[in-house]
């Protein structure tokens, strides 16, 4: 398994990471499998989504606000429930498809780490498995 940092800006972000997940499926040698993308915190998700376009990040985070506002009738006392519930809706892996040693992604998609509590430091961890 390998670890890859990330450092956010801001409080709610998606931060693309499809060049850093290919270089550690690379780096692997694998050349047909399966890589698990997995975020190991509570208020931070992963999404496969486009990324030719940047609006349509900034769409995705827009509605997420306004269908789990920041504030509203929640009881956990820290502050960012709303966080917590865009990483339960969003969720915390991806699982792609190798072959020929890249991921297989659509023309206009790209693997984003999702921040809903930032600015922070945080990890994603990637898990390349041969399958043949």
């Amino acid at each position: 398994m390998q670890r890859i940092a990330i450092k956010t800006s801001r409080r709610t972000e998606l931060v693309d990471i499809t060049r850093r997940i290919q270089e550690v499926v690379q780096q692997s040698g694998v050349k047909s499998g399966i890589c698990v993308v997995y975020v190991p915190h509570t208020t931070a998700a992963c999404t496969v989504n486009e990324n030719a376009d940047p609006d349509v990040a900034r769409d995705i985070l827009a509605t997420l606000a306004d269908l789990i506002p920041e504030s509203g009738n929640y009881r956990h006392i820290e502050g960012n429930a709303d966080s917590h519930i865009k990483a339960t809706w969003c969720g915390q892996s991806e699982t792609l498809i190798i072959e020929d040693g890249r991921i297989q992604l659509g023309r206009w998609q790209g693997i984003f780490f999702c921040e809903f509590d930032g600015p922070r430091s945080r990890e994603v961890w990637v898990k390349v498995v041969p399958t043949g």
